[in-house]
């Protein structure tokens, strides 16, 4: 039976007796947490009890931006279990413990804390400085935890990165000063893939092991690429790439080279949220701002830079909230559907207000990333 409406738990909050009625006000919670595997040892029956979780925060009326932030906590937990198990595992075997410090980082949008219901896997490594002559002994420690707690992780539910952005490749698994060496090479020029590998590595949040590798790695990366006049150049051409969901004449329109699986259907993340997303990192590299999640970027861009004003801010944050609440639900649908969690929106199950919303909202993050690419 379809439940067309239910009372918030918040109406319970105050009592009849005139107190705070906390117990009635957390009982769904208790509810979920009782029936719920969300924390469990299991990984697979932790993640599967995610999106009854999500449909319980639904119930307090939490804002999608919210909700996204605590699937992103729980996440951030499934990492650090399987990281932790996967360690167990090999001091088991006779591995021992990590040789030397290390940093696994979560990237995209796990780090910015903005997952829905349809995540993969971005991660990479940070590891100590070590000689060189104990490259094949340290490494291959790290390599074995880094395939270890990946394939933990896609066989919870968490799937394994199709572009192969993982610690278990060599190419996202280095010491600290191989990293900046890295970054040294793809900032000297204005190479495409570079600026590529850049974009996804900027977005990072240190999930394991510590986090002074990451936070030192960072100062340097935002230091070396805001005086890299001819790196920060091609990655506002880039934004080019990323072409809002709007036709010439401004109406709602899918990119024509995106196969929609519908006529009706919109790639919100891709022509929508990742415009906004890209063009927010880009000036905060430029500003050297050390913000990582979309809705920090932005409100730091208009309180200590000259980038934005606050009106503009306000206008994308709205935006941003807006078009995460659209995903949220249409993934919800499908999930409840048993449909894949992915990035589209069918326009047909928009309200008439909602589509002149989010037409206005495509608008103001057009006119922001031209504004970008034109500073």
């Amino acid at each position: 039976m379809r439940i067309v409406y239910r009372a918030s738990p918040w109406r319970s909050l105050v009592s009849l007796g005139g107190s705070l009625d906390t117990s009635t006000l957390t009982a769904p919670l208790r509810d979920f947490h009782a029936n719920a595997c969300l924390f469990k040892p299991s990984l697979s029956d932790a993640y599967a009890a995610q999106l009854s979780f999500v449909e319980t925060l639904v119930r307090y009326d939490l804002p999608a931006w919210r909700i996204s932030e605590l699937i992103s906590d729980h996440n951030a937990w499934l990492y650090r279990q399987s990281i932790a198990m996967a360690l167990d595992e090999m001091q088991a075997q006779g591995w021992g413990k990590p040789p030397v410090d290390y940093c696994v980082l979560t990237l995209g949008s796990a780090a910015r804390f903005e997952s829905l219901l349809g995540p993969d896997q971005d991660n990479a490594l940070i590891i100590g400085d070590y000689p060189d002559a104990r490259h094949v002994e340290i490494d291959g420690y790290f390599q074995a935890l880094g395939e270890r707690f990946t394939q933990r992780l896609d066989e919870a539910g968490i799937p394994l990165c199709r572009g192969h952005v993982m610690a278990r490749w060599p190419m996202w698994r280095k010491r600290l000063s191989e990293w900046q060496q890295q970054f040294e090479i793809w900032s000297a020029d204005r190479q495409v893939k570079r600026v590529q590998q850049t974009n996804i590595w900027l977005d990072f949040y240190p999930v394991a092991g510590n986090a002074e590798l990451a936070q030192t790695l960072g100062q340097w990366v935002r230091s070396t690429l805001s005086n890299a006049p001819l790196f920060m150049n091609e990655m506002a051409m880039l934004l080019d790439e990323l072409p809002v969901a709007l036709d010439r004449f401004g109406r709602i329109a899918s990119h024509p080279a995106l196969a929609a699986p519908h006529d009706q259907a919109v790639d919100l993340k891709h022509q929508g949220l990742m415009p906004l997303i890209s063009a927010a990192r880009l000036l905060c590299v430029r500003y050297q701002r050390s913000e990582i999640g979309t809705r920090e970027r932005l409100a730091a861009l208009a309180h200590f830079t000259s980038a934005l004003t606050k009106e503009q801010s306000n206008l994308l944050l709205a935006a941003f909230n807006r078009m995460q609440h659209l995903l949220l639900e249409q993934q919800r649908h499908n999930k409840s559907h048993g449909q894949t969690a992915d990035g589209w929106v069918d326009l047909r199950r928009l309200r008439d207000d909602e589509r002149l919303l989010l037409k206005f909202d495509l608008q103001q993050i057009k006119a922001f990333v031209n504004q970008v690419n034109k500073a």
